[in-house]
C-alpha cells in the first residue's frame, strides 16, 4: 500500500488557487496577441503635421479666409498645419490630390464653390466634388467686390455696360479661375446684358490682381480682403458689391441692386473637407476644433473685415449644401450655354 500525503488545509488551498489564477492572467496579458494589440492601438489625433491644400494661388480671396482660420486650427490642435496653395484648373489640381489622398485626416482641402459646386458643370473632372469627400464644415460666406484699375473712363458699373456695348470686346474683364464664382457670375452678367467683354483667366485673384494693377485688365470682382490694401492706397478703385446690403468696410460703396442691377447677389464661400471615408472621429474632432475657432471673437472680426461671415455648419449639412449647389450651378450654365 502506498502511503498518501494528508491533505493540504483548506486556507492553503486557496492561496494556491489564486497564485495560479494570477499566473494565468499575467501569461495572457503577456502573450503576443495582446502585445501585438497594444502596440496597434490607434494613436492620438493628430500626432503628425497634417497637410491643408488650397485650390488657388498665393493672394486671394482664399488665403484671406483660410489662413487666419489655419493658423488657430493649429493652435486648437496642437499639430501644424502645412498650409499649401495649389492652383489651377479651376481648383482641379489640388482636388484630386486630396480625393485621392489616404483617409486618415493627414490631408485636407479648402474647399471653395468653384472646385466643389461648378467646374464639374464645365468639364470632365477626376473626381466627384460630391461623392469623394468627406465634408466637415462651411468656415465662411464671403462677399464679391467689383474693382477696376483707376484709369478707366467708365467710371460707375452702368457705364461700364454702356461702354462694352457701343465697343464690343474693348473691356477686358479679369477671371480668378475657371468655374469661380466670380468667373459665373460675370458669364451670368454679361449675357443677361447683353455685352460683349474681352475675358482673361487667371489662376486666382492674387495673379488676377496684380494684372489690375499693372492695368492688363480692366476690371475683376475678388473677395474685398482682396483689394482693400490697394483701394486704401488708391491703386484700385472699387465699384461695387455683389451683397445684398453695403458692406461695413466700405459704407460708401453702393451694391449691384442700388445701381440699377438687381438680383445680382453673388459671391464665394470656403469649407473644410477630407477625403471620402475618412473615419467619422477624425471628422467629428476636426469639426469640434473648426467650430471653437469660428466662434472666437477676433476671427469672427477678422472675417467681417473681409467681408466674410463665419458658418460653422455639421458635416451633413454641408454635404446636402454641397449637393444642392452642384445642382443649381448646372441649370445656370445649361440655361446661359456657358462654355469654357
Amino acid at each position: 500500500m502506498i502511503d498518501l500525503p494528508p491533505p493540504l488545509p483548506a486556507r492553503v488551498t486557496l492561496i494556491m488557487l489564486i497564485a495560479l489564477t494570477a499566473f494565468i492572467l499575467l501569461a495572457a496579458i503577456a502573450s503576443p496577441t495582446t502585445v501585438f494589440a497594444q502596440n496597434n492601438a490607434p494613436a492620438a489625433y493628430p500626432n503628425k503635421p497634417i497637410r491643408m491644400l488650397v485650390p488657388f494661388a498665393t493672394g486671394g480671396g482664399a488665403d484671406v479666409v483660410m489662413r487666419p482660420f489655419v493658423q488657430r486650427l493649429t493652435e486648437r490642435l496642437g499639430q501644424s498645419i502645412v498650409y499649401e496653395n495649389r492652383g489651377g484648373a479651376g481648383g482641379v489640381l489640388a482636388g484630386e490630390t486630396v480625393a485621392r489622398a489616404a483617409p486618415d485626416g493627414y490631408t485636407l482641402l479648402a474647399g471653395a464653390v468653384s472646385v466643389m459646386t461648378v467646374t464639374g458643370n464645365l468639364m470632365k473632372i477626376p473626381f466627384d466634388p460630391a461623392t469623394d469627400f468627406a465634408p466637415i464644415t462651411k468656415v465662411a460666406d464671403v462677399t464679391s467686390l467689383l474693382g477696376a484699375r483707376p484709369g478707366l473712363a467708365p467710371r460707375t458699373l452702368k457705364e461700364m455696360v454702356e461702354y462694352a456695348k457701343a465697343s464690343p470686346g474693348k473691356l477686358i474683364w479679369g477671371i480668378s479661375g475657371i468655374g469661380s464664382a466670380g468667373h459665373l457670375a460675370m458669364e451670368r452678367f454679361r449675357m443677361e446684358q447683353g455685352i460683349d467683354v474681352t475675358q482673361v483667366i487667371y489662376k486666382g485673384a492674387g495673379p488676377g490682381t496684380l494684372a489690375l494693377l499693372s492695368n492688363e485688365i480692366d476690371i475683376m470682382s475678388a473677395n474685398p480682403g482682396v483689394f482693400m490694401p490697394h483701394i486704401k492706397a488708391g491703386r484700385l478703385r472699387a465699384v461695387a458689391v455683389s451683397s445684398a446690403q453695403r458692406i461695413a468696410i466700405l459704407p460708401d460703396l453702393p451694391t449691384y441692386a442700388e445701381m440699377g442691377f438687381q438680383g445680382y447677389i453673388h459671391g464665394s464661400w470656403y469649407g473644410l473637407v477630407a477625403p471620402a471615408r475618412t473615419p467619422p472621429t477624425l471628422i467629428n474632432r476636426l469639426h469640434e476644433e473648426s467650430i471653437k475657432v469660428l466662434k472666437e471673437p477676433d476671427i469672427i472680426a477678422v472675417f467681417a473685415r473681409d467681408g466674410g461671415v463665419p458658418v460653422g455648419n455639421t458635416p451633413q449639412a454641408f454635404a446636402r449644401e454641397i449637393r444642392e449647389e452642384i445642382a443649381a450651378s448646372a441649370k445656370i450654365i445649361r440655361a446661359a450655354k456657358i462654355k469654357l
